[in-house]
């Protein structure tokens, strides 16, 4: 504790932890870097201030302020829990560990920062920087992954944490684990305050821990993504309310590598007169579970403005928008980023290589795409 208060990061969740601040930041703080996150808590906090603007919030409007950080069922659950707690406690998130348990999409890790930090009660945190901290501080070599071993090592620190500040006593173990007792190259053992206490330090093998099983191999799943413009709109569409990127906005893909000739007729079947079609650089995309390996084209179209101008949509369910307005309202998910770009870009900065132009390097429209249309 006093090495973190000698040490620790200035962070804006830390400067008011309140429990909506410390709840928000620990729910976006999951499997994303502390530096990502800050501009995307910033944002969110200066939208939704407290809990009932975030029940209130429309939820294309929440999902957009979300867009980039991934996994968005869990701002769809803070909404469900947020809605809960206006209903049932009144708009303050409960005082008890276990009512903050219940709460839809809040586990025993978050529960535990939020009775701690927030409400200053005697409640470990268990995140994965926990975990590594006391596996390499008591050498266990139980597999970290099993639900029992973190069950043991909270039931473990219960009887340790300091009754007067434990949610300093919580974060500063995070922060040793995120700043020190590192998950990725070897740990700096050096100027970690614990290494006369660490077992796996004084017996020189740091790195063997924690133990974790591996995880299953991802499945790959190969889509072609188009960009369909004409010189003022962009088409976009909305992905089903199930599974994944539920309810989510994107670019229309298929399954597959498709060839010049497939995407034209795809872009055809859509009701689209294309132009001009020009192949665009391969991407990936990582999943917890699975990974997109994707390609791309650029369609340019004939004129739709008038075709939309009633609706703004077309029979096949395809939004045919302003790209600034796409940038502005829609949220479309960061496994689109590598063509998402192209639907915000000026037409005559897309090179024939499908790269952006910069600079001076630009074409106009006959020499920018790969093929014309007969």
């Amino acid at each position: 504790m006093r090495w973190f208060g000698e040490n620790a990061r200035i962070l804006p969740w830390r400067e008011e932890p309140s429990p909506y601040h410390v709840w928000v930041s620990e729910i976006m703080l999951q499997q994303t870097r502390v530096e990502a996150v800050k501009p995307y808590y910033a944002r969110f906090m200066e939208t939704l201030p407290d809990i009932g603007a975030l029940a209130s919030c429309p939820e294309d409007q929440l999902l957009k302020l979300w867009e980039g950080l991934g996994y968005y069922n869990r701002v769809r659950n803070m909404q469900k829990a947020a809605l809960l707690v206006m209903e049932k406690y009144g708009g303050q998130l409960p005082v008890s560990y276990e009512e903050l348990l219940a709460l839809p999409g809040i586990g025993s890790y978050t529960a535990g920062a939020i009775a701690s930090i927030a409400y200053g009660q005697a409640v470990p945190a268990v995140d994965g920087n926990v975990l590594r901290v006391i596996s390499r501080v008591t050498e266990n070599a139980e597999d970290i992954s099993k639900q029992s071993v973190k069950k043991e090592i909270e039931e473990e620190l219960k009887k340790e944490m300091p009754k007067d500040r434990p949610g300093i006593f919580n974060q500063a173990l995070m922060e040793l684990g995120a700043l020190v007792c590192v998950p990725n190259g070897p740990p700096a053992c050096e100027h970690c305050p614990l290494h006369r206490l660490c077992r796996a330090c004084q017996n020189g093998h740091p790195a063997d821990f924690p133990v974790k099983t591996g995880k299953k191999p991802r499945r790959v799943e190969e889509r072609t993504c188009l960009v369909i413009r004409d010189g003022t709109h962009a088409a976009i569409c909305r992905r089903p309310s199930k599974g994944l990127l539920a309810g989510l906005y994107e670019l229309p893909n298929q399954e597959g590598h498709l060839t010049w000739e497939e995407a034209l007729a795809s872009a055809a079947a859509e009701g689209f007169s294309p132009l001009r079609v020009r192949p665009l650089p391969e991407a990936k995309h990582i999943f917890s579970h699975v990974e997109w390996q994707m390609t791309g084209y650029f369609v340019l179209v004939e004129d739709c403005g008038e075709r939309m101008e009633a609706s703004g949509m077309d029979g096949s369910g395809l939004l045919f928008l302003e790209p600034e307005r796409i940038q502005r309202e829609y949220p479309i998910p960061s496994a689109f980023a590598a063509y998402r770009r192209f639907l915000f870009a000026p037409l005559p900065e897309i090179d024939t290589d499908g790269s952006l132009l910069r600079g001076n390097k630009r074409n106009i429209w006959s020499a920018v795409l790969d093929r014309t249309v007969k």
